[in-house]
């Protein structure tokens, strides 16, 4: 039986898309730090998630609770002496038009269709956020402790955005700012040149800068691509085990998809990322919508069932409804 489900497939892309494109960022800045060939960096980046994935989300979550303290105190002190630097004026930030000024036009309809098509494949991380929110608890009956559970159920899942929002706005200050201090424009997008001018204003030694820069991208890199390479363990074993009927072991996923992003890698992922993605949001954007119209618009006229199967055995190998709203 040929086995297609909407959601798994975009959560497998996604998953194996974004590793690669988070482990070569992790792989510039060990390139930077240690003057290897970039093609040995990618293979570093991508082996050094497996061992913190294989073991489970128990052990996950405690590395990503230890290392949070850290992450936040690297993230935070940099951009003190940035947003206090004389060039880091925000109104000049929000006034900079970079090449686009080139144009002629105050607002080019193109150039922002081209931007919000690589931003808008992010929204499959919703697919993540469902293997994160699998473990939160059932609904307590207390009405006390239940505003806790809609908080983490909020946050936790639709309310990422609010947070990769910030991201997104903080990275292009940092691009705006590593372009006013001279640095190129091909490089002014790496994080690792970015933070790497920043912690510049923090220690005078310039070795030290980077050392620390390369540190947090990298616990950076390692705390987002923990969350691609279990997520896509799962959507392969989901999606294998409905293909073959056999179940040889999550483990097994995670060295596939590891190994299909080291490919990726090694092909140039990260070169061409705006049209890879500019493409891959379409098909995102597809999937999507086929679930928010089944959810806000079927469901309430009783075109679908109101209830949501998630037992295996109760589902068809081929949705023809969400396949067919997918395609169309």
């Amino acid at each position: 039986k040929v086995f297609i489900i909407c959601s798994t497939l975009c959560c497998i892309l996604f998953t194996f898309i974004f590793f690669a494109l988070e482990a070569a960022i992790m792989s510039m800045a060990l390139q930077l730090l240690f003057e290897i060939p970039l093609a040995i960096a990618y293979v570093v980046s991508a082996i050094i998630v497996i061992p913190l994935v294989t073991h489970g989300i128990a052990y996950i979550s405690r590395f990503q609770v230890w290392s949070q303290p850290i992450w936040v105190i690297l993230q935070l002190i940099p951009l003190y002496f940035v947003f206090t630097h004389p060039d880091g004026q925000l109104h000049d930030w929000l006034s900079f038009t970079g090449n686009a000024s080139e144009t002629g036009q105050s607002f080019n309809l193109l150039l922002f269709g081209a931007a919000s098509a690589v931003l808008l494949s992010l929204v499959a991380q919703i697919g993540e956020q469902v293997d994160i929110l699998r473990f939160l608890p059932e609904k307590p009956k207390t009405k006390q402790q239940q505003w806790r559970w809609w908080f983490a159920l909020v946050s936790a899942g639709p309310g990422w955005i609010i947070f990769g929002a910030l991201k997104l706005l903080l990275g292009s200050y940092l691009a705006y700012f590593a372009l006013t201090q001279g640095i190129s424009i091909d490089l002014a997008d790496d994080p690792a040149h970015m933070y790497n001018l920043a912690f510049s204003l923090v220690f005078d030694n310039p070795q030290i800068s980077l050392i620390v820069a390369c540190c947090f991208v990298v616990l950076s890199q390692l705390k987002i691509n923990v969350a691609n390479a279990y997520a896509g363990s799962l959507a392969w074993s989901n999606f294998f085990s409905r293909v073959t009927h056999t179940h040889p072991g999550r483990v097994v996923w995670v060295f596939f998809n590891v190994a299909i992003a080291l490919l990726l890698m090694e092909l140039g992922i990260y070169q061409t990322i705006e049209s890879m993605l500019s493409v891959y949001s379409v098909l995102v954007l597809a999937w999507l919508s086929s679930v928010v119209a089944d959810l806000i618009i079927n469901k309430p006229l009783g075109i679908s069932p109101r209830h949501i199967e998630f037992k295996r055995s109760h589902l068809f190998d081929i949705n023809p409804v969400g396949v067919g709203s997918m395609l169309l």
